[in-house]
């Protein structure tokens, strides 16, 4: 059975929350910092986010330390070896032969060097929360006494057999490799008490990808920013715009399905697509578009802050998130909130957030572009069923996913690993 859920925290607690990379605008990791931080800083709790690069954008009233690897996965140059006069110590040669090698050292290396500056901070925190960074560091955190609660979004080893089925030839011997790191995720993992995770379905997939014992693992659920995403009535939506947000070049986010769905739509109707991402220049992704003669009615966006991104989504009749797997989906949840009407994949925790009865979105079958079309065109057909689809995801929205709850959750699962720490040492 799960925990029974823990008591609320009875007193501000010192954080420190771990962040290996936090890009700020694209992927979860870092919204997730952003608004985490900021709702249990509102809470009264002293927040430390201590993070990799890239850095994340946090609000007032949150502390950030930064822990910099060489970031050799940088946007401008990644995979360049510094200097050897930038290289600071044991830890930074590890990452480069790691880089050498093909693997991604980021969630062990951050780890190690996480390790390092708390273990002489001990007196300075009441609690280490890690963000799914899963390095063998975290093993020696919690041997140094601190108490220690870990979110996992999902298993990266999800990630790991969708991109092996994709690859070929050489790559896929190049993608074992990269992902190597998993198997110490999976270490770590069970060998860490509490975990919490977004969804029910996440949850399965830790027990089944990881092992980790299902007694130990709670379920919260992620938030919205409504200040951001939020319906906005007083605007006309571009008539026939189609919005998505995902990493465009990886396989697990399933844009080259939407695009496939595009190419059949555009041959019906006029629609225009805009996806928040940035492929790579020449990349399996950029060359789809040349491919299916998409390039007039396809803008990729990137680098926009929530606020921009909440007001392109609720400018579109149509939200598509087309995933293999979701172990939560936050560009779901901004949809809903912003009343755009959602056509989801049938995979990971996309059912469990959109809900399974077609109220507040539509669920297809991932990777078939025809059924993805027909769900696509069916709403741009019908303007009040995208009226009350917009509707019932506001208020599922309103009911289920908001930061403060989660920052409230949260805090109770610090105060009673805290406790059990205590017990622990007594």
């Amino acid at each position: 059975m799960p925990h029974t859920p823990p008591p609320p925290a009875q007193r501000p607690l010192r954080v420190a929350l771990l962040s290996y990379r936090s890009k700020p605008h694209c992927g979860g990791q870092g919204v997730y910092v952003r608004h985490l931080s900021r709702e249990l800083a509102a809470l009264g709790h002293r927040v430390t986010v201590l993070s990799g690069q890239p850095y994340p954008e946090l609000d007032d009233g949150v502390i950030l330390e930064k822990l910099p690897s060489l970031d050799l996965y940088n946007d401008a140059d990644p995979f360049a070896t510094p200097p050897l006069r930038q290289w600071r110590d044991w830890i930074d040669a590890l990452e480069v032969g790691t880089m050498w090698t093909a693997g991604f050292p980021e969630p062990l290396t951050f780890s190690l060097r996480a390790l390092r500056d708390l273990r002489r901070r001990r007196g300075e925190f009441d609690v280490v929360h890690d963000n799914q960074t899963l390095g063998y560091g975290l093993l020696g955190l919690q041997k140094a006494g601190f108490p220690l609660v870990t979110t996992i979004h999902h298993p990266i080893t999800v990630d790991r057999r969708i991109e092996l089925e994709e690859a070929r030839g050489w790559q896929r011997l190049s993608k074992r490799r990269w992902y190597s790191f998993t198997a110490m995720q999976g270490r770590v993992a069970r060998r860490l008490d509490p975990v919490l995770v977004p969804s029910r379905s996440s949850a399965d997939d830790i027990v089944r990808e990881f092992g980790v014992d299902r007694p130990r693992i709670d379920v919260v659920p992620l938030g919205v920013d409504t200040r951001h995403f939020h319906p906005r009535p007083e605007r006309e939506r571009v008539p026939g715009r189609i919005v998505c947000t995902a990493s465009a070049d990886s396989p697990l986010k399933g844009v080259a399905t939407l695009l496939r769905a595009v190419a059949k739509l555009a041959t019906e109707r006029d629609v225009s697509l805009t996806v928040v991402s940035r492929p790579k220049p020449g990349g399996p992704t950029d060359t789809l578009v040349d491919e299916l003669s998409l390039r007039g009615i396809t803008t990729f966006v990137n680098g926009i802050d929530d606020a921009e991104l909440g007001r392109l989504i609720a400018s579109a009749e149509v939200a598509v998130v087309p995933s293999f797997y979701e172990g939560f989906s936050l560009p779901a949840v901004e949809a809903m909130a912003c009343g755009t009407p959602l056509v989801a994949s049938r995979a990971g925790a996309l059912p469990e957030v959109v809900g399974t009865d077609g109220a507040a979105g539509v669920l297809t079958e991932p990777g078939d572009p025809e059924e993805l079309a027909a769900r696509i065109g069916a709403l741009l057909d019908d303007p009040a069923e995208r009226a009350r689809m917009g509707r019932a995801a506001w208020d599922r929205v309103q009911k289920r996913f908001t930061w403060r709850a989660v920052a409230e959750a949260t805090a109770a699962r610090y105060a009673a690993a805290l406790a059990t720490n205590r017990r622990s040492q007594h």
